[in-house]
C-alpha cells in the first residue's frame, strides 16, 4: 500500500501553513484573553483593598503605620521617638502616648500641640514629677537632644502622669482634636489614632538670645491603639 507524503494531494505545504497558522493565531488570541481576564481580577482585588481601607477609618496598613512611624522619628525639631494609644472603657476616650524629642540644634520649649483641625492644645492634665501648673508652656522646655512625654501612667508604665485626649471633635484645652480615626473599645479591632496633620507650636533659642515662634506641622500621625483598659 502506498504511503501518502507531504506531496500528496491535500497535504501539499501551501495547504497545510495557513492550518497552522490559524491554529497559532487561535492559541494566541486565547493567551491574550487569559491575561486580560487575570489582570481584571488583579485590578479588582486592589480596588476593593484600597476602597475597603477608605470605608473603615480605623484601619491603616502596616506599611502605613510603618511610614508615619519614620516620618515623625526623622522630623526637626521637634521629634516623636515612641508612640501608643488606647481608649479607656469607662469613658471611652482616647489617650495618646508621645514621647517628644529635640532633635534640633537649638533649645525649644514646646507651648501646644495642633490637631489636624488646625486648633491648638495648649495644657495637659495630671501632676507630679515637678510639674508647674498644667501648662504645657511651663513644663516642656527641651534642650538639644532632651526627651519629654505626655501619657497616663498606668496606661503605659510611665512615671509622669502628664496626658492629652486625642479627640475627632475640635481642638482646644487639653484635646488635640480633627483626629480622623480613635481608638475603639475592642480587644480584637482596637483600630488607630489618625490625624491627616499634627504640628506643634514652639518658641527656638538662638546664639544671639533671640526667640522665634514657630509652628511645625508634619504629615499623618497614625498610632496602632492598644487594647482598651478599665
Amino acid at each position: 500500500m502506498h504511503r501518502c507524503t507531504s506531496y500528496c494531494p491535500g497535504n501539499r505545504p501551501e495547504t497545510i501553513a495557513p492550518l497552522f497558522a490559524r491554529q497559532k493565531e487561535g492559541l494566541v488570541g486565547q493567551g491574550a484573553t487569559e491575561y486580560l481576564v487575570l489582570l481584571a481580577v488583579v485590578l479588582i482585588v486592589a480596588l476593593v483593598s484600597v476602597a475597603l481601607l477608605g470605608f473603615f477609618p480605623g484601619m491603616a496598613s502596616d506599611a502605613q503605620l510603618t511610614q508615619s512611624q519614620m516620618y515623625w522619628k526623622s522630623a526637626q525639631p521637634i521629634s516623636i521617638v515612641e508612640s501608643a494609644a488606647r481608649v479607656q472603657a469607662s469613658n471611652g476616650v482616647t489617650y495618646p502616648y508621645l514621647r517628644l524629642r529635640n532633635s534640633g540644634s537649638y533649645p525649644i520649649r514646646v507651648t501646644a500641640i495642633v490637631g489636624a483641625d488646625g486648633g491648638k492644645a495648649p495644657s495637659f492634665n495630671g501632676a507630679g514629677c515637678g510639674a508647674v501648673g498644667s501648662s504645657i508652656s511651663d513644663n516642656f522646655y527641651l534642650a538639644p537632644g532632651e526627651e519629654k512625654y505626655f501619657g497616663v501612667a498606668r496606661f503605659y508604665g510611665v512615671a509622669c502622669e502628664w496626658y492629652v485626649y486625642g479627640v475627632a471633635s475640635a481642638s482646644g484645652g487639653t484635646f488635640v482634636g480633627g483626629a480622623s480615626s480613635v481608638c475603639q473599645n475592642s480587644s480584637s479591632s482596637p483600630g488607630v489614632l489618625d490625624y491627616k496633620s499634627f504640628g506643634f507650636e514652639y518658641i527656638e533659642y538662638l546664639d544671639n538670645n533671640q526667640q522665634i515662634t514657630k509652628r511645625q506641622i508634619g504629615k499623618d500621625l497614625i498610632v496602632k491603639c492598644m487594647e482598651s483598659m478599665a
